[in-house]
């Protein structure tokens, strides 16, 4: 004897079952479970969807928000239970996908401010990427991809932005059909280069407070030491010499190097202090406190005295404060920076449900993509700590 495929009614009975056991699921595991092909099982989802039984997200379906508290106990039309609401074992109805360059420097703070956010309404998961474009794509797609990927519903990307491998970057996902909000970076794409939603630093704003603090210390030969591989080193180099040549500043030192964790920073760090020497430096900004603390601990060993014979300043304010002398640093608001992306997103996907239940009262198609809102790039400014490493210049 064999067994027999189900009826089309009873597959659709084991497919909402299946989906509330755990809120959502993903077409490749319904269409394993069920043992039919996944062109059968979306099929079964696009009329579950279009009866308001389900809610469509990407690569799968789950329990419509508005209805995921009912029948919690009794398993309302399915025989089953549903898990309870309270329960720890719950999994939340939004999954949010978040990537970033680094989880040991910058970021961790950023990451914590989304996690606040999202406590309580969505499920954050993280992927370390870094400055490559290449692995940016991977994490993402391994995010979103539809086999065997946790099916987020919107993403949080601090991706690279400069070049044409970035540029496609950006229009790939731009085109994945789920809201991405970048995080300390802007992205235009499309032929009328539109922009992705974002929230970031101004900072080309915080390298002008510290500069006007050089200035207002009674520095006019100053310098600026920045990141060649640094996303963040183009907008903090324009603030400081906007600022500088609005106060008549002599900008004498403008260097890139690498990273302090590069095996060349040895060399980099004797040529900034070698070229303050022979230019006359009495003031810089350093980009980053990794950097900045390096070029003061060799400055120290060679006798240069800080800040009586050069003062510094650091961005970013990770760690500037335990140095010896504390560093005097510009904070990004990065905490912030995390919880309005997190909360920005949440926006975009309330208003891409609210189209999808007026489009489903209607029958008028399935294209849900929150139109009526308008992009937001909001931009946050960060903070000057003043600390012992800019003293007044004589």
């Amino acid at each position: 004897m064999t067994d027999e495929a189900p009826l089309p009614s009873e597959r659709r009975a084991r497919l909402i079952a299946r989906v509330r056991e755990a809120g959502s699921a993903r077409v490749s595991d319904l269409s394993r479970v069920l043992g039919v092909t996944p062109v059968t099982v979306r099929r079964d989802l696009a009329l579950l969807v279009a009866d308001g039984t389900l809610e469509k997200v990407h690569g799968g379906a789950r329990i419509p928000a508005r209805t995921a508290g009912l029948g919690a106990r009794t398993g309302a039309g399915t025989g089953i239970a549903r898990p309870d609401p309270a329960s720890p074992d719950r999994v939340d109805q939004t999954t949010i996908g978040m990537v970033v360059p680094s989880i040991d420097y910058y970021w961790p703070e950023v990451i914590r401010g989304a996690r606040d956010a999202a406590h309580g309404t969505a499920r954050l998961i993280l992927r370390g990427a870094s400055y490559d474009v290449d692995q940016v794509r991977r994490q993402v797609a391994a995010l979103v991809g539809d086999d065997g990927g946790p099916g987020v519903d919107g993403l949080l990307v601090a991706p690279p932005v400069d070049g044409p491998e970035a540029a496609e970057l950006g229009e790939w996902m731009a085109g994945l059909n789920l809201p991405v909000v970048l995080m300390e970076r802007r992205l235009a794409t499309g032929p009328y280069r539109e922009p992705l939603e974002s929230v970031a630093t101004d900072h080309a704003l915080g390298s002008g407070m510290a500069t006007r603090h050089i200035a207002e210390r009674g520095h006019r030969q100053v310098g600026l030491v920045t990141s060649r591989t640094s996303p963040t080193s183009a907008a903090v180099r324009r603030g400081f010499l906007a600022v500088a040549d609005e106060l008549g500043l002599d900008v004498v030192l403008d260097l890139e190097t690498v990273p302090s964790s590069d095996a060349g920073w040895a060399d980099e760090a004797v040529s900034v202090l070698d070229r303050c020497a022979e230019s006359g430096t009495t003031a810089l900004l350093v980009h980053s406190d990794r950097e900045a603390i390096s070029l003061v601990e060799q400055a120290q060993e060679r006798g240069v005295r800080i800040p009586a014979d050069l003062a510094v300043v650091a961005y970013d304010d990770e760690v500037a404060g335990l140095a010896d002398p504390p560093l005097t640093a510009v904070r990004p608001p990065k905490a912030a920076i995390g919880a309005g992306a997190l909360e920005l997103l949440m926006r975009r996907l309330a208003a891409v449900r609210a189209d999808d239940a007026a489009v489903r009262d209607s029958d008028g198609g399935d294209a849900f993509t929150g139109a009526d809102r308008p992009v937001h790039r909001i931009e946050l400014s960060p903070r000057l700590i003043v600390r012992a490493s800019s003293g007044s210049h004589a």
